[in-house]
């Protein structure tokens, strides 16, 4: 049995696209020597398709499903840092259910950081392709605002501000684990 450094069972982290989950979760794992899994690359991993495919031959409601159940699974990994899609906590009872396996953290970022950081990665992500810089903004914005309500179900929250540099995610990185401390969800 390997002993971690710091204790901790499952750090869930939640937010919008480009919040910068996976961006400061694997940081995160790394500094706590615990295991990093982002949930829709373990779903790919899984059923050997993309995101993106499965959401056009199986449609959202069976990709959703699919999302619930391999959250599910994870949730019995310990020592873990968990990466959700950005609409994972708004379906099913997924938000109540992280909350009751591990310490669910809320990634926010303004809109405006949130429009940096996904104006040029827009084609790679299904439900931003097609859309105009005027038109992203205001999904951005709408999105955020009905997901709002999900996302502040988290135990903890924390602006990632800006994530632009390697010093910045450090940064970044160096605070949540301090929250984290703080809060006493780790030793």
């Amino acid at each position: 049995m390997q002993i971690t450094k710091y204790m901790v069972k499952r750090i869930f982290l939640i937010g919008f696209m480009g919040a910068g989950k996976t961006t400061l979760g694997k940081v995160l794992a790394k500094r706590l020597e615990i295991d990093f899994i982002d949930l829709d690359q373990y779903i790919e991993g899984r059923f050997r398709k993309s995101v993106r495919e499965i959401f056009a031959k199986e449609g959202e409601e069976k990709f959703r499903q699919m999302e619930k159940n391999l959250l599910h699974e994870v949730s019995d990994f310990e020592d873990v840092i968990i990466a959700t899609g950005g609409g994972t906590p708004c379906f099913f009872d997924n938000m109540d259910y992280m909350n009751a396996h591990g310490v669910c953290i809320y990634l926010q970022a303004s809109t405006d950081e949130l429009y940096k950081r996904l104006v040029n990665g827009r084609s790679s992500r299904p439900i931003l392709s097609g859309k105009n810089d005027k038109e992203l903004y205001s999904f951005i914005e709408e999105t955020v605002a009905f997901r709002e309500p999900f996302y502040a179900q988290a135990g903890l929250k924390f602006d990632t501000g800006s994530l632009e540099s390697r010093r910045e995610i450090d940064n970044a990185v160096e605070r949540l684990q301090q929250l984290l401390q703080k809060k006493g969800c780790i030793a």
